[in-house]
């Protein structure tokens, strides 16, 4: 099945940013727009929930501006993630305000629920549901999802616990529609792989943590540069759903990171910060085991840059096997 024209037509790689709690926000979506990849921060992050009006406005003009003096070489679209989970009283809310604005991709997450899709579909967008397993995706498909993000192993936040092989290799023999693959891609060999395995779209998530424009405070951004996946911990406690998190945060916030204790799922709550005091992602640093390609900070538009090489430079050694 040929991928939608959102997803061909405006892309100088086959990359989606994935939206990052806290860490997203306008001027990252945009300079990642520009730099020709999808763009994309969760709804969530726009607060009090009025701002969320002002940052799709602000992101919707912006683009439009730079793709009239730029004909040749317009942005990419950008997508809003909504968290589609019980805890989240303000998803009625922001999805108007994507209506609203028509936003040109939805990418949803943690549930999935038949009304926001067809909001999304009412002008035309799409909606790009995340997964960790076969189970969810057709249940996500049949509710009329366009789309599927395979979270693999080793993915940043909320990560998944199967191989990258097997996961997109399964849902692959029933689903032809677009997919997205995430989990420790931080380079162009990576999009590239992704690509080999079967996905269309790579998902890259924590390398733009350690950017410019990012939302994070420096001592964070450095961490991302500095450590690499054994530096990362899988824990359940801080958001009540298995996550990798940056080692040296937990440590920080006075805990022992090899001796973390279970958190119950069913008291999953967004903003809540889970059955810590320590709040992710605020105190606890979400990231993925992908890091130790990040060796410096680097605009949004220069790290575009280095996957565009990498990624190019991928292909060419390919060739000549």
């Amino acid at each position: 099945m040929a991928l939608p024209e959102i997803l061909s037509q405006r892309l100088r790689l086959p990359v989606v940013a994935a939206p990052l709690f806290i860490i997203s926000n306008p001027d990252l979506v945009i300079a990642q727009c520009k730099a020709g990849v999808v763009g994309s921060f969760p709804a969530l992050n726009a607060r009090p929930a009025a701002e969320l009006d002002r940052w799709l406005e602000r992101i919707t003009t912006e683009l439009a501006e730079y793709d009239a003096a730029n004909p040749d070489n317009p942005s990419a679209p950008f997508a809003v993630n909504q968290i589609v989970h019980g805890s989240n009283d303000r998803l009625q809310h922001d999805v108007e305000m994507c209506v609203k604005w028509k936003v040109p991709i939805v990418i949803t997450s943690l549930g999935a629920k038949e009304f926001v899709n067809e909001a999304v579909h009412s002008y035309g967008g799409i909606v790009l549901h995340d997964i960790i397993n076969n189970r969810f995706a057709k249940k996500a498909i049949a509710k009329g999802a366009d789309g599927l993000i395979a979270v693999a192993a080793g993915a940043g936040g909320h990560a998944g616990a199967l191989s990258p092989f097997a996961l997109v290799q399964e849902l692959r023999e029933w689903f032809d529609g677009p997919l997205l693959l995430s989990g420790s891609i931080a380079n162009g060999e990576a999009v590239l792989a992704s690509q080999a395995m079967g996905a269309d779209l790579a998902y890259i998530g924590s390398a733009f943590i350690a950017t410019e424009e990012a939302n994070a405070e420096p001592p964070y951004k450095q961490s991302i540069v500095d450590h690499n996946a054994d530096d990362i911990v899988l824990s359940t406690l801080f958001t009540g759903v298995s996550g990798n998190y940056l080692k040296p945060s937990i440590i920080s916030a006075g805990m022992d990171p090899d001796n973390l204790p279970e958190s119950d799922p069913s008291k999953m709550s967004f903003g809540s910060g889970g059955d810590s005091d320590a709040k992710a992602w605020k105190d606890i640093w979400g990231c993925g085991q992908g890091i130790g390609a990040v060796k410096a900070v680097l605009t949004a538009g220069q790290l575009v840059d280095q996957i565009e090489k990498q990624y190019n430079a991928a292909k060419s050694r390919l060739a000549n096997i």
